[in-house]
């Protein structure tokens, strides 16, 4: 008999750029003995508050979220979104909304997520209403709201809908702090001990690194989730948030979080002020750590 096997949920979004970076564990291609993963596949912000419960072991999570939940989780060095210059996108069907303005309303694709956190440092006088992420550019293009936060695939199909970019709040951020955006990450629970963290980490990273070196397969495997959008455009998608920062966050990557958390919490969108907490290897403290650690991949 073999030793028995710890079940390690892992959630993840049903989005195109989550399916590609979880291809190689879904595909049984990656593995980390003594570990049985189950796949969990939700929206990301029931995965946030989900993570709010300390529900899943191992969990895609919006940085927003994760000032919420740092006292039951680690945040993992790769996996990351983070724009390059790039990111949420505010949609209108007028040409340009003054973001010091009181008036305008505007939707976010839920209360945790970055992109509404963004918006609140963008313009925060705007009023805003969380509605699914996948309803925002339909309640924009029907007069509901004067504007909306895109993330996924919106980001990418507002034109189809009669809409206008008033800004990308990627890019502004960037024009601000000279940091990729911090979008999302994943989380790992407290409750595993580091060495299996690190284990678990390393085998995230390798099937990171299994579906780029496989891209038309890992392509092949995230159309499903791309929701309308063709495979030009999805292998776009998947390009702009699986980047160099989603193998391992690096110094910039890292400054980016701890960034955003404190101007969250400067700005009194957050509780509290938060000092994340990478899963980082002790021998190679803010570099790729886990590299060293064995692995079956097949």
């Amino acid at each position: 008999m073999g030793k028995e096997e710890r079940r390690v949920r892992i959630g993840h979004s049903p989005d195109a750029d989550d399916a590609f970076m979880f291809y190689g564990i879904a595909r049984g291609l990656v593995k980390e003995p003594g570990f049985a993963v189950e796949e969990v596949i939700e929206g990301i912000e029931e995965l946030n508050q989900r993570a709010l419960r300390g529900e899943l072991e191992l969990t895609a999570i919006s940085f927003h979220a994760y000032a919420y939940c740092a006292d039951k989780y680690r945040l993992m060095t790769c996996g990351g979104s983070l724009g390059m210059g790039y990111g949420p996108i505010v949609v209108s069907r007028k040409q340009s909304l003054d973001r010091k303005s009181a008036s305008v309303r505007a939707a976010v694709p839920g209360e945790l997520t970055s992109a509404s956190l963004l918006l609140g440092l963008y313009a925060p006088k705007w009023k805003t209403t969380q509605v699914p992420f996948d309803e925002v550019l339909d309640r924009v293009a029907a007069g509901e709201m004067e504007a909306g936060v895109v993330i996924h695939e919106g980001q990418l199909s507002y034109p189809e809908h009669g809409l206008q970019k008033v800004a990308d709040l990627g890019e502004w951020w960037s024009r601000e702090t000279d940091l990729p955006v911090p979008l999302g990450g994943n989380v790992i629970r407290k409750d595993l001990s580091g060495e299996d963290a690190l284990r678990l980490q390393g085998l995230l990273r390798r099937s990171i690194e299994i579906a780029k070196t496989r891209r038309e397969e890992a392509l092949d495997f995230a159309l499903p989730y791309a929701r309308g959008l063709d495979r030009d455009l999805t292998s776009r998608f998947i390009d702009m948030y699986v980047n160099d920062l989603t193998i391992d966050f690096g110094v910039k990557g890292r400054q980016a979080v701890r960034e955003l958390l404190r101007r969250g919490y400067e700005a009194g969108l957050l509780p509290q002020a938060i000092e994340p907490e990478f899963l980082e290897n002790p021998e190679n403290p803010g570099r790729r750590e886990g590299d060293h650690e064995k692995g079956s991949e097949g």
